[in-house]
């Protein structure tokens, strides 16, 4: 018998596939037949993953601003990264394994023993939820997990990151087609299609360019391409190496250009040379680069002090202003209280009238000398 294989990706309705809810398409009288691998909660499994490289990241912190409080809800919150990702696997359809079958009940067979070793094949993929419905038309299993890779050199050390946790397992992109997810779910398709070989279910592989291939000779085909890659990256390390080789013997001793032809010494000593200035230079790049950052570092920090001396200065002044308009009506305050104090003195004593008289003696005596 010949069926195909479906692996699709899931919305992630965690409480629809426990079945905390039932949808419209299922059959209550069948749930009693469905099968639970896995029903954690994911908030207690991010703490158990992320907990202690949290802790470890908050420690070398110095401001508040980057410290992670709760990383579920970071990652909840953030657009990177999705909290957790699901595929639904399915052997066959409606027509040809039906769950009310004996078709049906194989397939679920086969599917229960895929997922028993899904967690251990993929150890970067946390699965936290794994149920096997059978309470709907065909035979499909769920899996949610959350992808997780560890000893990363920036942020966590252990984070979510889907494209990491499968390059871990060996899943590398390349073409748009070739993306780490497809690698991924053809590789788990070839694990499902062992398993229904056991159980004497051929894959049908419809739409694809691998159609005419069993599952050994397509195993074998990947094999072969992955071996094309490595010699590739291979050659091109070994070229590397010849280059940096060939670079070090360029001080050693003179190379000969081919069975005629030979460096003399001049030529080597200014082959050499330039070879040590190049060198040389370099360092120096190196040197102004990092003097150069320290110098801007340096320039921000005194410009930042001298903006903060000036808004000192303009307090210092601002307060020294208004000390000194103080200072000034007290001074006129004390003179106007002296002023009315000998204006009183002189009306008590009667002294008005004979500062009023010698007044009017002067006044006359300017009339007569003019």
């Amino acid at each position: 018998m010949k069926r195909t294989i479906s692996v699709m990706v899931g919305k992630g309705s965690v409480n629809h596939n426990s079945r905390k809810f039932h949808a419209a398409n299922i059959d209550p009288d069948r749930i009693h037949l469905n099968q639970k691998y896995h029903n954690e909660d994911i908030k207690q499994v991010y703490h158990e993953l992320f907990d202690d490289a949290v802790e470890r990241y908050n420690a070398k912190q110095t401001r508040n601003d980057r410290m992670i409080e709760n990383y579920y809800e970071k990652i909840r919150s953030g657009k990177q990264e999705k909290l957790f990702h699901e595929i639904i696997l399915q052997i066959g359809n409606l027509d040809d394994m039906n769950a009310q079958t004996e078709n049906g009940e194989l397939a679920a067979e086969v599917l229960s023993e895929y997922m028993q070793n899904f967690q251990e094949r993929n150890p970067n993929l946390r699965v936290f939820s794994a149920h096997l419905h059978m309470d709907e038309a065909t035979p499909h299993l769920h899996i949610d997990f959350v992808p997780f890779t560890t000893g990363s050199k920036r942020g966590l050390d252990t984070r979510v990151s889907l494209r990491q946790a499968l390059a871990t397992q060996g899943f590398i992109g390349g073409s748009r087609r070739e993306t780490e997810w497809n690698q991924w779910g053809l590789s788990e398709k070839q694990q499902l299609a062992e398993i229904m070989e056991l159980h004497g279910i051929e894959w049908e592989q419809k739409g694809t360019h691998h159609e005419h291939l069993s599952v050994l000779d397509y195993k074998k085909e990947q094999r072969t391409a992955e071996v094309k890659k490595l010699e590739k990256s291979l050659g091109k390390l070994q070229q590397k190496e010849i280059y940096i080789q060939k670079v070090e013997e360029i001080e050693a001793k003179p190379i000969p250009l081919s069975s005629k032809v030979m460096l003399n010494q001049d030529e080597y000593q200014t082959l050499a040379l330039a070879a040590k200035k190049l060198v040389v230079h370099e360092k120096k790049e190196r040197k102004l680069e990092k003097l150069l950052k320290m110098a801007e570092k340096t320039i921000s920090e005194l410009t930042a002090k001298v903006a903060e001396l000036t808004q000192e200065l303009n307090k210092f002044l601002s307060i020294r202003g208004k000390i000194e308009v103080n200072q000034l009506k007290q001074e006129n305050k004390e003179l106007r209280q002296q002023n009315s104090f000998f204006k009183s003195i002189i009306e008590q004593h009667g002294l008005s009238y004979l500062l009023g008289g010698r007044k009017k003696e002067k006044l006359q005596t300017q009339e007569m000398q003019r």
